[in-house]
């Protein structure tokens, strides 16, 4: 009992527990042997050791039938309370835990599984359809845990990775299993990141549900792991993206009171939408011009029907000083801007049509300096704790501008000044920054003036088309990955093929912005952003929606402690896009996405595959490339491809399922992989044809072998089947 009080007492010390509503508890009893546990309140000790022998782990008590069906019905009641949207998340703080607890039997210290009646009570009761229980495809479950090959507590086969659910509910069930102590934050922060928001934002939960161990915080003495109550702030955050922010937890086990008091608050801090804290360090003006300065306004006016502008915090604007300008740009490109404002618009014509993409007229120099100091004075408030993020919304935008030319409607490059000004704050030298450019044009100012430098980060999502988009250089291949001291601190990757949509751009956030934003571990965060990359956007032709970017912002809250500022370049449709990341860094919980939510595209993928081979020399903690084999001894078995080549789009012939099927390189005949229906493992096991390829991700994979495999003889190149 002594573990809610110290969570209770904690959430005091810190000023949360005022901010939250207390909820009364309701006894709910279930269970065909609920009645054994009934009597248990009337039974001698004797009894009471008795009967809890029959079990693992369990010690009854009198009153343990009573405070089992508390645990039960408080989270039962915040169920019905966020369902209802009374309240927008919950922590149920209660004893005994249950996620061990069995559907005839205690164990491990559980009577009632508290999490799984939870579910099913909100299936019944409030007819939720997907939930994800992060601990069929209606339930979605989710184990990362201490398992030391069986060799740890409960020591169950069953808690292996393998495992993966059985009948309709295959591939449902994912299994994280540590085989050693001492697993840190960044361990499991990379097990969000690449295991479980990937598959979440799959599946789309409606409810969130987390048996809230805090047994693997640092100072556990049976745990034995590293991790830090800041970390579970940043893995709530990261959950409260899904299911429209209504997440659950529910208090399991933990054994070290500090440890679990500390880490239960920092999860109800990052509930109330407080900032995640740091972690500690690894390491003319035509009405069809796209580029116009009525955009401000409107996207202001939207701001204020949406109701945002009365949530936030106005800050003052200024002009940006030539001596500031001169942090990134040459003093001769600042001149040739400054004498702009005198210049008759026959001039202004002929200037402008030096450089690559650019409109001028007497106001654009005030503009692009009002457009910096407004960014300049977010910075300073961000970083000063003033603010805890902010959005400009300025023009003209920023990123293609280089040191000593304008390009691209940008005059001088905002974000990259930005992060200037904040390393010359007092105090700010050693800062830090990350530049997140998910405009869908390359920032090829931004990456020239960082290229060398190994204290900013960058990276762009950006349309490359093999080198024949806009900007049209091939310096925003994925293999200019910085100079000198700056290798590795450049991060392109560049889209190829058909329009890009929510799930490419979620599938690149998983698996290289975040693991490698999380491991350079930045003070700042600055957003270019530009949302000519949304569905209907007539320049950028992709597909991205106003939920897609509400993600992508929601995702990159749990850096540098919040501290993210979103900069406006470019877009067309920014109006309800630009509102919806106001939204999120307000606290709001992003909407939810598509469903079904489609996979990412092969030549997604295959451009994700190609950045990450790029940059994982550089980032040996984050980035995870398997190596196929150069040669193995069945490739004797591919058989030359058939005159009518390969339908890509062939359906699994056995199911007729079209999730990741792959085609055997013997008889060409196409089967879904292990992870849908198995039917291509059968295949090989039967025709003994062991060689298969997949158009997902360009894979080529040996069963025999058990490994991908890289050879001129394979018509493909590395998740198995």
């Amino acid at each position: 009992p002594d573990r809610v009080t110290a969570i209770m007492e904690e959430l005091e010390r810190r000023d949360l527990r005022p901010r939250c509503l207390a909820v009364e508890v309701i006894s709910i009893l279930m269970k065909d042997y609920v009645d054994l546990m009934r009597k248990t309140q009337t039974m001698s000790e004797k009894e009471l050791q008795t009967i809890s022998e029959n079990y693992d782990s369990v010690y009854i008590h009198p009153d343990s039938f009573r405070v089992a069906s508390l645990a039960v019905g408080s989270l039962l009641e915040l169920v019905d309370k966020v369902m209802t949207s009374e309240l927008r998340n919950g922590f149920s703080v209660s004893r005994p835990p249950g996620h061990h607890a069995q559907f005839d039997q205690a164990n491990g210290y559980c009577l009632f599984n508290n999490v799984a009646i939870a579910t099913r009570y909100a299936q019944r009761q409030h007819r939720v359809k997907r939930y994800t229980n992060t601990h069929a495809h209606i339930v979605l479950y989710f184990s990362v845990h201490r398992y030391e090959k069986a060799g740890f507590w409960p020591h169950l086969q069953a808690s292996d990775g393998p495992v993966a659910g059985s009948g309709a509910g295959l591939g449902y069930t994912i299994n994280l299993p540590w085989n050693k102590t001492g697993m840190t934050d960044a361990d499991y922060i990379t097990a969000f990141q690449h295991l479980l928001l990937p598959v979440a934002y799959q599946f789309q939960p409606q409810l969130v549900l987390v048996a809230a161990g805090f047994d693997c915080v640092r100072g556990d003495p049976k745990g034995e792991m590293e991790a830090t109550p800041q970390c579970f702030s940043v893995l709530t955050r990261m959950l409260m993206g899904l299911a429209e922010g209504r997440v659950l937890l529910a208090l399991e086990g933990g054994y070290n009171l500090r440890s679990t008091a500390e880490g239960a608050a920092a999860c109800v801090s990052s509930l109330l939408g407080d900032p995640c804290p740091p972690l500690s360090s690894s390491s003319p003006s035509l009405s069809h011009h796209p580029e116009q300065p009525q955009r401000i306004s409107k996207i202001f006016n939207k701001h204020l029907d949406l109701g945002l502008v009365d949530r936030c915090q106005r800050i003052p604007a200024r002009l940006a000083t030539e001596g500031e300008l001169a942090m990134c740009h040459s003093e001769e490109h600042i001149e040739v801007m400054k004498a702009t404002v005198v210049l008759k618009s026959r001039d202004l014509h002929r200037l402008a049509s030096e450089y690559n993409s650019v409109f001028l007229s007497q106001q654009s120099y005030s503009a692009a300096l009002l457009a910096a100091g407004a960014a300049f004075n977010a910075a300073q408030g961000i970083l000063t704790g003033q603010l805890c993020n902010a959005v400009a919304i300025v023009r003209p935008p920023g990123h293609h501008a280089e040191r000593e030319s304008a390009c691209g409607f940008c005059l001088f490059n905002t974000a990259a000044l930005t992060a200037r000004y904040a390393q010359s704050l007092p105090g700010h030298a050693a800062l830090r920054v990350l530049i997140l450019d998910w405009d869908i044009h390359h920032g090829n100012g931004t990456q020239h003036m960082f290229q060398e430098d190994d204290s900013v980060l960058y990276i762009s999502l950006h349309r490359y088309d093999n080198g024949t988009f806009f900007p049209t250089s091939e310096d925003a291949d994925c293999d200019r990955v910085g100079v000198g001291q700056g290798a590795g601190f450049n991060v392109n990757i560049p889209w190829n093929g058909r329009p890009m949509g929510d799930s490419d751009y979620l599938a690149a956030f998983h698996h290289i912005v975040l693991p490698i934003a999380t491991e350079f571990n930045p003070g700042l965060v600055v957003v270019s952003a530009g949302f000519d990359a949304a569905r209907g956007d007539p320049l950028g032709g992709y597909h991205v929606t106003p939920e897609g970017y509400a993600h992508l912002t929601h995702l990159l809250s749990p850096l540098a402690g919040g501290k993210l500022l979103i900069i406006l370049e470019v877009g067309e449709l920014t109006l309800e896009l630009h509102g919806v990341c106001t939204s999120v860094l307000l606290g709001d919980p992003p909407p939810p996405l598509a469903t079904p939510f489609p996979a990412p595209r092969n030549s997604a993928m295959a451009t994700i595959n190609k950045v990450l081979r790029c940059h994982a020399p550089y980032w040996k903690g984050s980035l995870y490339v398997v190596d196929p084999l150069p040669w193995c001894p069945h490739l004797d078995c591919v058989k030359p491809l058939p005159p009518s080549g390969i339908d890509v789009g062939r359906a699994c012939l056995d199911c007729g399922s079209e999730a990741e099927n792959w085609t055997c390189l013997t008889c060409y005949q196409v089967f879904c992989g292990r992870y849908v229906n198995e039917h291509m493992v059968f295949h090989g096991a039967v025709t003994e044809h062991p060689v298969v390829l997949s158009f997902s991700d360009l894979s080529v994979w040996c069963y025999r072998c058990e490994a991908y495999l890289h050879n001129k003889v394979t018509p493909g190149s590395s998740n198995p089947p």
